[in-house]
């Protein structure tokens, strides 16, 4: 490979110039003095639309996105008129992440980016990652009219039709595939589009095909655990396991298989894979901070001790998962020492101020009231809606838990889950069920303490609220073997975290027994404290249980006790601002 110096010329007297020794360094090969030159011009012509343009595309090329927005920003001041400008702008924002600004660039141009496909997909890709599927659906669609081949837009598609329940999902996928044949993603797709179909036969086909000739397919290896957990396979982690025999030299196999495991409470065995990936990748210093975090929860505190002890690892998760393993020490000082160099890093940190919360318990420091014990934080409202909307959301979720199995990774033991964003369906009475939930929201908001912007819920009691996920769980008892329940855990994305009540068991009456009820403020059984529940709720049909999210919160068994049929059906949602969801 040859090396070009970069040997910059005296910058031409305008900008064409520029752009014309730019394009010729470019093309010898020479990007970095292509670069350099494209700066220095900038400086020397900052008002040039197509200079600012063309630098734009070398610093993205050069990976340094920051400065290529900025250019492509520069450009469509420059020359508002130009469409092309803005999609180059909203590409490069869509990388850092801020699709709302994107959308905000491209609606400027939408009349005619109607006849542009390129406009369309990458509108669509920033509204579907803003949450607004309706929205992604109908700019793919225009993509596809005017590019019927455009391989982004027919996967994009494909995704939206599978995440909103469309009937035509694997279809889809199949339109996508038989332009990308060997995209290993599309194939993911149209086995999970089959799954949700009925057909979990032909979905573990694919999966046991994208899996054996891509191994180190993460997104594919969880998806067949997940068929196989659902199948009621012990082992059912082993094709991370294959996979890692068959890659060794890939970290992320290991890595992926210690999460999946410990997600349903196997942190025991979790461990002893971090062990083994410790002893195969030496440089890779992350598997012993999760040998540390999963020996500690699985109650090896003195192997957990002695890894952290040894660390070297400054990063805040480590601080986070080490003030977890002081709180099972009982060492609420400590852990809060941690916890501040976490909120240094990132002041607003959900998880964090959980174990703030149970470190201030701990200590009786009377912080733990302020954050967690005010009146208002943790209500039970009833749903506002019209008489029979209930029912009706009842009778359609039951169809789709059909259809559904135990996700991996979540609280869940025992009972269904259904896929996706539920909100994102097209069904008109989810549609009315979000919209009563919206309602509810208000009435909570309307009963909380008074703003406080020191407070990690109550700073946000003026903001606009959306929901961000949703889903529904619909356990039936005995799942488990000990009944089906919710273990102690946290939706570190939100800020309000829910339970609505749709379905309740009869069982859950009983006053004395409490079973199937909602526990809020309990740690998380790896934590071993003694720290009751702060809050105790029966749930009640129709009625939305709401709390900060920075509180633990699972629920007892029910359905084991007497071995009886008993179903309990919620819909759960977390809250997050307008303003999080747009930047």
């Amino acid at each position: 490979m040859v090396a070009h110096p970069v040997n910059i010329p005296t910058p031409p007297a305008n900008a064409a110039a520029a752009l014309l020794n730019m394009r010729m360094m470019l093309h010898s090969g020479n990007a970095a003095g292509a670069r350099t030159l494209a700066e220095q011009a900038r400086r020397a012509f900052p008002d040039d639309a197509p200079l600012a343009d063309a630098a734009g595309d070398l610093a993205m090329k050069a990976g340094d996105v920051p400065a290529a927005e900025a250019h492509f920003a520069a450009a469509c001041a420059a020359a508002p008129q130009v469409a092309e400008y803005a999609v180059n702008q909203a590409i490069a924002l869509q990388q850092l992440g801020r699709h709302g600004e994107a959308v905000q660039v491209l609606a400027r141009h939408d009349a005619s980016g109607r006849r542009d496909a390129r406009h369309a997909s990458v509108r669509a890709l920033s509204e579907r990652a803003l949450g607004h599927p309706a929205a992604a659906a109908q700019w793919y669609d225009v993509a596809l009219s005017l590019e019927p081949t455009r391989l982004r837009a027919l996967h994009g598609r494909a995704r939206v039709a599978l995440e909103r329940g469309e009937a035509d999902a694997v279809a889809r996928f199949d339109r996508a595939l038989a332009v990308s044949p060997g995209d290993a993603d599309l194939w993911l797709g149209k086995a999970q589009a089959l799954e949700v179909a009925g057909d979990v036969t032909g979905a573990r086909v694919i999966a046991e095909q994208i899996v054996q000739q891509a191994p180190g397919f993460l997104a594919g290896l969880t998806f067949l655990s997940g068929l196989r957990l659902a199948a009621g396979e012990a082992d059912f982690t082993a094709p991370f396991r294959d996979a890692a025999a068959r890659v060794p030299q890939d970290p992320n196999i290991p890595a992926t298989h210690i999460e999946t495991l410990a997600g349903l409470d196997h942190a025991g065995q979790a461990a002893e894979v971090a062990a083994e990936a410790r002893r195969r990748f030496p440089n890779e210093a992350h598997f012993a901070l999760l040998e540390a975090i999963h020996a500690g929860s699985a109650g090896d505190y003195a192997r957990a001790d002695a890894i952290f002890a040894a660390l070297a690892d400054e990063r805040p998760l480590r601080f986070l998962h080490e003030a977890r393993h002081r709180l099972r020490g009982r060492d609420p000082e400590a852990a809060e020492r941690l916890l501040v160099r976490v909120l240094a890093s990132d002041p607003w940190d959900i998880s964090a101020w959980a174990l703030r919360g149970m470190a201030w318990r701990l200590a009786d420091d009377p912080r733990a009231e302020w954050l967690h014990d005010q009146a208002g934080l943790v209500q039970l409202r009833p749903l506002v809606g019209r008489e029979g909307l209930v029912a009706e959301a009842i009778a359609e979720l039951r169809r789709l838990h059909a259809a559904s199995s135990m996700p991996l990774g979540q609280s869940l033991r025992g009972g269904t889950q259904t896929r996706g964003i539920l909100f994102h369906r097209t069904e008109p009475v989810l549609a009315e069920l979000h919209a009563a939930i919206h309602a509810t929201l208000e009435t909570y908001r309307a009963q909380l303490p008074p703003r406080d912007d020191t407070h990690p819920l109550l700073r946000h009691r003026e903001a606009p609220w959306q929901l961000l996920g949703s889903w529904s769980v619909r356990l039936t008892g005995g799942g488990t073997g000990a009944g089906d329940y919710h273990t102690a855990h946290i939706h570190p994305q939100g800020i309000v975290s829910s339970a609505l009540y749709l379905v309740v068991p009869d069982e859950a009456e009983d006053e004395q027994l409490r079973r199937g009820w909602l526990e809020v403020g309990r740690p998380p059984p790896d934590l071993r404290l003694d720290l009751e529940p702060l809050k105790v709720i029966r749930p009640r049909e129709a009625h939305l249980a709401l709390f900060p999210s920075t509180l633990y919160h699972g629920t007892t068994a029910f359905g084991s006790a007497r071995g009886s049929a008993a179903e309990r059906m919620t819909v759960a949602f977390d809250v997050v601002t307008s303003e999080e969801q747009t930047a």
